[in-house]
């Protein structure tokens, strides 16, 4: 399906459904910058990643998304990306309008079939143990590509089976939080560790084979798992890394764009400049102008 954008109040797809404030699909080819900015909504927002690595704020600390993993983000709590980077990948979302949630008293409103105890449970459950990131939860995802069809398939009881299937959504949430740790993001742990490690000396040309070294896993396993967690090859994601670390050094007017170049592990300012600007659509000096003009 094609990226999207329903909302409440300019959506005719969202008429007859006043609870969901927001639907989409963004699928992004290339790092935008001031894409992502801060938010605050009274609405519960549910994230789920397609393909790509996505490095997000929510509350104020940082956490990374990978294929698979949904970000849950409570109403009244900030969430965006530092200076509003929005990273190469794609990902599926929903906002709701939940009612008490905030108070840990959730009232869904007519539209659902939760029992008034049922609803409670799960808003307590929301509240309580709310976690940032819930890990490898497909069903999110499947259950989104769902509503999805129901909405602009308009068949007969569409309306009662998107009902039906944010029930589900809100279930299967509070159920994957009550049994979830971070604990269980193994090899996500072992990505953060591999980024440690790259960041410090993003100078070093780094190998396949050297990166697969680091976390103890041959060049084949280590490929296909770099693949299937952040939809890029270890290359493209070491690029991105490289990338990332030369926004941030960007912001300072004291260091070099040469400097930047040779510190982020590129062979020249030209080639630097050549792949900032296809991630992108800028060469780093532009974005550096940019991004001083507007501080």
């Amino acid at each position: 399906m094609n990226q999207f954008v329903l909302q409440h109040g300019r959506s005719a797809e969202l008429l007859l459904f006043p609870h969901i404030q927001e639907l989409g699909i963004k699928k992004n080819g290339s790092i935008q910058l001031n894409a992502f900015s801060t938010t605050i909504t009274e609405g519960l927002r549910i994230y789920y990643i397609i393909e790509g690595r996505f490095e997000w704020r929510i509350n104020h600390q940082s956490y990374i998304y990978y294929p698979g993993d949904v970000a849950l983000i409570l109403p009244g709590t900030p969430f965006g990306s530092d200076n509003g980077v929005l990273e190469i990948g794609s990902f599926t979302w929903i906002q709701l309008a939940l009612h008490g949630l905030d108070k840990g008293n959730l009232q869904p409103g007519k539209w659902s079939g939760l029992s008034e105890s049922e609803a409670a449970a799960i808003g307590k459950t929301l509240l309580l143990n709310s976690l940032p990131v819930l890990s490898r939860f497909n069903e999110v995802g499947k259950i989104l590509k769902c509503i999805h069809a129901e909405l602009f398939g308009n068949e007969v009881g569409y309306q009662a089976s998107i009902n039906h299937l944010l029930d589900e959504l809100l279930i299967k949430v509070a159920r994957q939080m009550t049994k979830q740790s971070h604990a269980n993001r193994d090899f996500p742990k072992t990505f953060m560790h591999l980024e440690e490690v790259l960041r410090q000396d993003l100078a070093h040309q780094w190998t396949v084979e050297e990166m697969a070294a680091l976390v103890g896993m041959g060049t084949t396993m280590f490929t296909e798992k770099v693949k299937s967690y952040s939809g890029f090859s270890p290359i493209n994601y070491l690029i991105n890394i490289r990338i990332s670390e030369a926004i941030k050094l960007l912001k300072r007017p004291d260091v070099s764009v040469t400097d930047i170049a040779l510190d982020t592990g590129f062979y020249s300012s030209q080639h630097f400049s050549t792949t900032f600007k296809k991630l992108t659509g800028y060469r780093p000096s532009e974005f550096r102008k940019n991004h001083l003009r507007n501080k």
